[in-house]
């Protein structure tokens, strides 16, 4: 007989491959254990999936980064959703703690894709009902979906970090280029202190670009903010624009650690005191001691515990 009535037996949490520490510690949070499921290739690159548990009208979320490998990860979970939806899943909830593709949000030149609206008509298509993820590049891209989507800060993680790191020294939230300065006066603003920004131009055609200081930075502790650092350029430019000026200490803070190409190797190379960025993608390498990673596990098991609930995530939203 079928009972009629069912305690909740709370989410069901699925994890892909592209960040399995962050997804057990999610689990560890939410305090539920991660569902069995069996992910492999083929010899000639395909990829299977199998849900090993039972499913059928449960609230299940899937944890997966679409970091590099982007295009395995990405296919990886739409394949997930896929098999959870043909399993009588009654939700599925996407969890993004990176979203790839985010920087091609606009046409830039003609005859170009917009892919980060691509990739949520396919996330979508596949039987995603909602989205949780982190930063986004753009927080228009919120808009390309169909289905709620939830876009949560890495802030709280983020700048207690930098306020014990730089104690006591007068602090100057630096904006590595225009197009972040409103992320900079977020960050100014939390922490009551100074902002500046790096303005980089060229004087003349084939000319190297000049960085000019916008800002107060002589003697004072410089945080470059931005939302994720890739190949590492923009930054290191910044930081030693900084250093030229008279700052002090810079670090450098960005929530997705992409770290694609020559990366470490700047990194290790620049001014930059330490770069600190979160888990959403898994480190490779921390540049000689030179990078710090704070973990983002606790604020997206809280976003899967409330949206679980039907409670609300607003407060996360900071």
């Amino acid at each position: 007989m079928i009972p009629s009535e069912q305690q909740d037996p709370g989410p069901v949490l699925v994890a892909g491959t592209s960040n399995p520490a962050l997804a057990r510690q999610v689990a560890d949070y939410v305090g539920r254990p991660l569902t069995a499921i069996d992910i492999r290739r083929f010899s000639d690159g395909e990829i299977f999936v199998e849900v090993q548990e039972n499913v059928r009208g449960r609230d299940v979320f899937v944890i997966q980064s679409t970091c590099a490998p982007a295009n395995e990860h990405l296919m990886e979970l739409l394949i997930i959703a896929d098999a959870l939806k043909r399993a009588s899943a009654s939700r599925i909830t996407a969890v993004l703690p990176y979203y790839g593709y985010a920087r091609q949000d606009r046409k830039v030149q003609p005859r170009t894709p917009i892919t980060a609206k691509l990739v949520a008509d396919l996330l979508v298509a596949a039987g995603i009902g909602r989205v949780l993820t982190m930063d986004l590049h753009a927080g228009q891209i919120q808009g390309f979906f169909n289905v709620p989507v939830d876009n949560l800060f890495a802030t709280p993680v983020l700048l207690p970090y930098i306020q014990e790191r730089l104690d006591g020294q007068d602090i100057v939230v630096v904006s590595p280029d225009a197009g972040g300065v409103e992320r900079a006066r977020a960050y100014a603003k939390r922490i009551g202190a100074g902002l500046a920004i790096c303005d980089k131009r060229r004087p003349k055609a084939n000319q190297a670009e000049v960085t000019t200081i916008i800002g107060d930075v002589e003697g004072k502790g410089c945080v470059l903010v931005d939302d994720m650092i890739d190949t590492a350029g923009t930054m290191t430019k910044a930081a030693a624009a900084l250093r030229a000026n008279g700052a002090g200490d810079v670090l450098a803070l960005a929530t997705h650690g992409v770290l694609s190409g020559p990366a470490i190797d700047r990194i290790r190379d620049s001014v930059i005191t330490e770069l600190v960025i979160t888990d959403t993608i898994p480190l490779q390498d921390d540049a000689g001691g030179k990078i710090r990673v704070v973990s983002v596990a606790g604020i997206l098991g809280e976003a899967i515990s409330r949206t679980h609930v039907g409670a609300s995530v607003s407060s996360l939203f900071i």
